[in-house]
């Protein structure tokens, strides 16, 4: 049986005045969400490395992978997930979140 992943891609465009620390902080918090939530299957990270020149500013993303929709409903509210967006919040600009099912 083909199992497909369902896919979380979040890409975040940090404000100005966020330091190179503050960035750092938030990349090892989002790093760390594997280890406290079972629901995540895959988890990838880097940064925007595109010569096209169409980030609009978005230099990290982030690509956190479900078996399920259900994983992904159990992550969203999970305490360490909260507590990953109210750290990581005031330090965005803007975030984008699409997901998908990986297709073959």
């Amino acid at each position: 049986m083909n199992h497909r992943l369902l896919r979380h891609v979040v890409l975040f465009k940090f404000k100005a005045e966020v330091s190179k620390e503050q960035v750092d902080e938030v990349v090892k918090a989002f790093g760390g969400l594997p280890s406290k939530i079972d629901a995540i299957a895959e988890f990838e990270w880097g940064t925007d490395v595109s010569v096209e020149n169409k980030s609009e500013g978005f230099t990290h993303g982030f690509v956190v992978s479900f078996r399920d929709a259900k994983g992904r409903d159990e992550y969203l509210p999970h305490p360490a997930h909260q507590e990953f967006v109210k750290l990581v919040g005031p330090r965005i600009d803007k975030v984008l979140v699409f997901d998908f099912w990986a297709g073959k």
